[in-house]
């Protein structure tokens, strides 16, 4: 599958409140816990407009996963971009209860991937899941990550720390 990926926008915040809260059950076990305002326009409004300010300073890539039909389906983002020796980023994704198990993940990822280590430069992404992620942990592993970890207690993620898998792909090594 062609992922269908643009770069996040601040008019997107009205429809990704409707997609986050149709699929705020679904997505309630793999997320912290978030404030009801997270959930509105407004609420998204402010989110957008950080996450935009953060990859104005370097320090994050945003982009949004469509659907065939072009509506918003998720999102994946490049989180905590550090530069100097360590060109590294966390990588994050969602999509809709409804957008799973086509692929889409998985391409988005891989896109993700070509982005982080050919037009950023990146040496290094990270990727963490809860260990009964079974369907992420499977997207990294299509897309050539490597668990690396396990890391006890590690993110508050539905209300509690949980443990995680940490998971790395490093970019391809090139002649110097």
């Amino acid at each position: 599958m062609t992922p269908l990926l643009r770069p996040l926008r601040s008019g997107d915040a009205a429809e990704l409140a409707e997609l986050l809260t149709r699929n705020r059950d679904f997505l309630t076990p793999w997320e912290p816990l978030r404030p009801e305002s997270f959930f509105t326009p407004a609420g998204q409004e402010a989110v957008v407009a950080d996450n935009l300010n953060r990859q104005e300073a370097g320090t994050m890539h945003c982009l949004v996963i469509m659907d065939e039909t072009g509506a918003l389906a998720g999102r994946i983002n490049l989180n905590n971009i550090v530069r100097g020796p360590f060109q590294s980023a966390s990588m994050g994704y969602w999509l809709s209860a409804s957008a799973g198990g086509q692929g889409r993940a998985t391409a988005a990822v891989a896109e993700m991937v070509r982005i982080a280590f050919t037009n950023l430069g990146l040496h290094r992404l990270e990727a963490g899941t809860i260990p009964e992620n079974l369907r992420s942990q499977a997207v990294l592993r299509r897309n050539a990550f490597e668990q690396f970890g396990y890391a006890p207690s590690y993110l508050q993620i539905a209300g509690r720390y949980q443990d995680h898998l940490l998971f790395q792909r490093l970019a391809p090594q090139t002649a110097n």
